[in-house]
């Protein structure tokens, strides 16, 4: 018996500029393959300095203050509905983990391709590659797309 399944795309998205510009090229990419998105949120207990920028969601309001797993969760909401509103399939986890790369790498296990910004919050600002993206890019077990946002 032969199963085709939806060509499907994870992206990690962590709610940044970034991401944001990855989820859209993946949403693009899904409607033109009749594909599916699988996003990827990881989130960590630990201190994180990015923690007070994610308070602004990506409608510009001001969430109250909330743990890093109901920020995570409302990030993902948000990117789960904005994929809705565009009439692409897509399902969401939200991952507890100290390694945003190894819960990206295990949801791309049986992937087509992984999307991934080229940085997120962290790291410093000057970087091209971001860490998580730099060791996606090195251990993906499918074709991996990197996309930075446009200049300004």
């Amino acid at each position: 018996m032969t199963s085709i399944s939806a060509f499907t795309i994870v992206v990690g998205f962590d709610g940044s500029e970034h991401s944001q510009t990855a989820l859209s090229w993946a949403m693009d990419e899904a409607r033109q393959r009749d594909g599916q998105l699988r996003l990827v949120t990881a989130w960590n207990k630990a201190p994180m300095a990015w923690y007070p920028a994610v308070l602004e969601t990506a409608a510009g309001e001001i969430a109250a203050e909330e743990s890093p797993e109901q920020i995570a969760g409302t990030l993902q909401a948000e990117a789960l509905k904005s994929a809705a509103d565009e009439g692409v399939t897509a399902t969401g986890q939200v991952v507890p983990s100290d390694s945003p790369a190894s819960a990206i790498l295990d949801a791309a296990q049986d992937a087509d391709l992984v999307v991934v910004g080229s940085r997120g919050h962290g790291g410093f600002p000057g970087l091209h590659l971001g860490s998580v993206t730099t060791q996606v890019i090195s251990h993906a077990p499918c074709p991996v797309l990197v996309v930075r946002p446009k200049a300004t």
